[in-house]
């Protein structure tokens, strides 16, 4: 009985907070602190397997927060972006959920890698010549990737969930894109492409 009861309480407290978490007040709250943590988490992974590997010394917190706080504007973005899709294209059809497909793939996506870009560059020297050549060089890396990672996943978002859990959803799968989205970003041999590609020039 009293494993019962302590099993009760932690699922009615757990209602509890889950219910104001995703409740229309503090929806948008949630979904930035969600993108925020992900973000940070993913940045952490894949800089302890670089600590591993011994391509860096230690964990740069700097660079983390970095990729938290671009997490934010992918949160905002997000929040706003499936509000709106679901009020332009009503319904759970198979057609309609292959029309938001594309909207978000053609139209989001673009958004937020090219947001990605920019929110990271303002932390770093020279931040409008930094975004336009990541632009140039690793914006086709990031969406390539987003076409292999996310069709299969939002397909399962839009035909099966409510719009208040799509951030979340998107969170949950996002936690391995954002380890590469770090890669990407921070790896020397794109950066070594980068400049063989400026050199050729």
């Amino acid at each position: 009985m009293t494993f019962r009861r302590v099993f009760s309480k932690a699922y009615v407290s757990y209602r509890k907070v889950k219910d104001n978490a995703f409740n229309q007040r503090n929806l948008f709250y949630t979904n930035v602190l969600l993108s925020i943590g992900i973000s940070t988490l993913g940045d952490l992974m894949e800089q302890s397997y670089e600590v591993h590997t011994k391509e860096i010394e230690k964990i740069d917190l700097h660079r983390t927060a970095q990729m938290g706080f671009s997490g934010s504007t992918a949160g905002i973005i997000c929040h706003h972006w499936y509000n709106f899709l679901d009020k332009i294209i009503i319904g759970r059809s198979f057609s309609m959920v292959i029309k938001k497909l594309f909207l978000d793939q053609f139209i989001c996506s673009p958004i937020i890698i090219m947001s990605f870009f920019a929110t990271v560059a303002i932390f770093e020297e020279h931040p409008l010549e930094n975004f336009t050549d990541e632009l140039k060089t690793k914006f086709w890396i990031l969406y390539k990737a987003e076409w292999m990672v996310w069709p299969p996943a939002q397909i399962i978002n839009f035909y099966f969930l409510p719009t208040k859990y799509r951030v979340a959803y998107d969170n949950t799968i996002s936690l391995g894109y954002d380890v590469y989205t770090s890669h990407v970003k921070h790896s020397k041999d794109y950066k070594r492409e980068s400049k063989s590609t400026d050199d050729k020039d």
